[in-house]
């Protein structure tokens, strides 16, 4: 099961990542080029209980890497959420792309299987397959965030599509 839980996994986590990272950069060129302050974009909300635009980009830099940490079986690294310009973002990425591309296809052969478990609310405690975590807990939340993050730099009149969203593949 390895492959095709690796394949799920990191490749999608990359592909979705790069696309955000191009699709950033031209929320900061949008910013620039019609003297938009870029904390406007930074901090822009879908309303007023949601995350903001960088804790978007955050979180979902945290699923890609978590994800993959644990189906690897590898320490779920921790990142500090300091990031306040499109540049701490690019940075942020650049991270969680480097730790992910770290993670060998091997590390991912009881991955299918592997007991993941997860503290998403103090005391609550939730217990997946691997499998099960990839495919009904970590991809959909990665992927909230991702369109989330997209859908705020979209509505606040940065000039994307869908294919700025996918990126390449």
């Amino acid at each position: 099961m390895q492959p095709q839980i690796h394949a799920a996994s990191v490749p999608v986590f990359k592909q979705m990542l790069g696309a955000l990272s191009e699709v950033l950069a031209k929320a900061e060129a949008h910013a620039t080029a019609r003297n938009i302050e870029p904390a406007a974009l930074l901090q822009a909300r879908l309303f007023p209980d949601m995350f903001a635009l960088v804790r978007q980009v955050q979180v979902a830099c945290d699923f890609a890497a978590g994800v993959s940490a644990r189906l690897a079986g590898a320490e779920v690294p921790s990142y500090e959420a300091t990031e306040q310009s499109f540049a701490d973002l690019q940075a942020r990425i650049a991270k969680t792309l480097a730790f992910i591309e770290g993670l060998d296809a091997a590390q991912f052969a009881e991955a299918a299987t592997r007991e993941i478990v997860i503290r998403p609310g103090t005391p609550k405690e939730r217990r997946f397959a691997g499998q099960a975590y990839l495919l009904h807990y970590g991809l959909p939340q990665f992927f909230f965030h991702v369109a989330t993050a997209y859908g705020l730099m979209r509505h606040n009149g940065v000039e994307v599509g869908k294919k700025d969203y996918m990126g390449t593949y």
